[in-house]
């Protein structure tokens, strides 16, 4: 499985981290049970759900022991059904049980965040647009669940504050006005996307003749969005924000802008159900 680089990156001492929080100086539990003893375990879902995570269980067990075996039966971004089994582990009964925590809540919060993005994809999957997440994500899940998002369909926005501009109220304060911080940032990083916030189809005029490679228009009304769509007629990519729930999303995307981006495909989702169980 390859993964982006960005998921790859922390991909390990995020992984690292997770067991330390849980294991401590050991797990005192697993003591319990001899050392040579082994056994096979099956993790399944309760639900419905689209899967992800997969490099993150693997790592767990591979970092908690490397003897142990796991042996997928889905692969990521593929719809799992009730009881249905996701994988199979083999080896070292405590190991398996050690590492169980930190696995099953790496799956189930990634499983959780590209089921989320699928419901919202299968929405529009009429039009043309792309739903995008944002940088609301879990501290510290950020590459991971960026990940999971493109596993359920939607798209990445910038990773960080460093790999593209998003230039806001505040910004533009600061600054001195859109054009101000629109050249700023084309001539401090030349060739990194310059996206800028419009609060009205005037300041839409500003961003356009100044240059920005994308506008995000911040909390528009249907109207406004079409009125924008054929202001702008290809200068720039459009990116509508704000106030997108199940009933809006549909609409929004009929008006014809690029982007939609929506912060809950990554801070609302909701846990997968999953269990695992010896065999």
């Amino acid at each position: 499985m390859s993964l982006p680089h960005y998921a790859q990156h922390d991909l390990t001492s995020t992984v690292r981290h997770a067991l330390a929080e849980d294991i401590g100086d050991g797990d005192i539990t697993a003591q319990l049970i001899p050392a040579a003893e082994q056994a096979l375990a099956r993790v399944i879902t309760r639900e419905q759900a689209i899967i992800c995570g997969q490099a993150w269980v693997d790592e767990v067990f591979k970092q908690v022991d490397p003897s142990v075996t796991v042996d997928w039966k889905v692969s990521d971004g593929e719809l799992a059904q009730p009881d249905q089994v996701l994988f199979e582990l083999s080896g070292s009964a405590r190991s398996l049980l050690t590492g169980e925590r930190a696995a099953l809540n790496f799956l189930q919060l990634l499983s959780g965040t590209a089921t989320t993005c699928k419901h919202y994809a299968d929405i529009v999957a009429g039009t043309t647009v792309k739903l995008l997440d944002t940088r609301k994500t879990i501290p510290g899940l950020r590459n991971a669940q960026k990940y999971a998002v493109t596993q359920g369909g939607c798209f990445n926005h910038r990773i960080g504050l460093y790999d593209a501009f998003l230039i806001k109220e505040n910004h533009i304060a600061a600054c001195g006005g859109i054009n101000n911080a629109v050249n700023t940032a084309k001539q401090q990083a030349p060739g990194k996307l310059v996206e800028i916030e419009v609060e009205s189809l005037e300041e839409l005029k500003l961003a356009l003749d100044a240059g920005a490679d994308i506008v995000m228009l911040d909390n528009f009304t249907l109207a406004m969005m079409r009125d924008s769509v054929a202001l702008t007629n290809g200068k720039a990519k459009l990116e509508a924000s704000g106030n997108v729930t199940d009933e809006t999303l549909l609409p929004i995307a009929e008006t014809g802008v690029d982007y939609i981006s929506i912060g809950g495909l990554t801070k609302h989702c909701r846990a997968v159900d999953l269990s695992m169980r010896f065999v």
